[in-house]
């Protein structure tokens, strides 16, 4: 059989074996879709089998005997290549995530939530400490890319709060369709806020500052949905 190459990253947290490490797939064979899945299925494999044990030589194995099963199934998936219709394209949509993690501390997950946002184009922020807080905006599409890679991680719990969405001017890969997006931006760029964190472990932010970054945003709103009281 053909050699396939897999790189599976794995982060010990300080309650290993007692919880499960974080591990990461990636191989080039997968679609995102793909990977998301056999990393499910791999973390449910584990929760079932191996929990409270050394685990990481019996993840090595499992995606050993799996994977040829993942990469089968994406070649018996792709495409075929379809002549181009006439028909108008798709309308797109403007998203925007507001997502709750009890916390967020893990240094891998914050530099995910980086690394992600900006590699699908999308603006806001995320909080660390507890409770975490993550905004995401851009096309619709996007968004929930972002969010079917960050529900997957290894959480104590994580939701989106609230969500909102806006039709674009234009369709999709339509120049207005970009400037459309530009306008609905509250944010530029992505990028991690700190708020004169405070607490034994510097894990609480300052919520009256966080009030003040969501105000100057045009979100005051969005404080109440998270903390169930109006900001000052």
């Amino acid at each position: 059989m053909e050699r396939t190459d897999v790189i599976l990253s794995c982060t010990y947290p300080s309650e290993y074996p007692s919880v499960l490490p974080e591990i990461t797939l990636r191989c080039a064979y997968l679609s995102r879709a793909q990977q998301t899945q056999l990393h499910t299925d791999l973390n449910a494999y584990l929760m079932e089998h191996c929990l409270g044990e050394v685990c990481v030589l019996s993840a090595v194995e499992w995606v050993k005997d799996n994977l040829q099963l993942f990469i089968n199934k994406s070649l018996a998936a792709a495409p075929t290549p379809k002549k181009e219709s006439s028909s108008p394209r798709p309308q797109e949509t403007f998203s925007r995530l507001w997502i709750y993690s009890h916390h967020i501390y893990n240094k891998t997950k914050r530099k995910n939530i980086l690394e992600w946002s900006k590699e699908l184009g999308l603006s806001g922020f995320s909080m660390p400490g507890k409770p975490g807080i993550v905004c995401v905006e851009g096309l619709h599409s996007a968004c929930e890319e972002f969010w079917s890679r960050v529900k997957v991680l290894t959480w104590k719990k994580i939701m989106i709060r609230h969500r909102e969405d806006f039709p674009l001017d234009g369709q999709c890969g339509d120049n207005r369709t970009v400037e459309s997006i530009d306008s609905r931006r509250k944010f530029t760029g992505f990028e991690e806020a700190m708020f004169d964190p405070h607490g034994n472990r510097g894990n609480h932010m300052d919520l009256g500052q966080l009030y003040q970054f969501l105000n100057e945003k045009g979100c005051c709103e969005i404080f109440q949905m998270y903390f169930g009281i109006e900001g000052r």
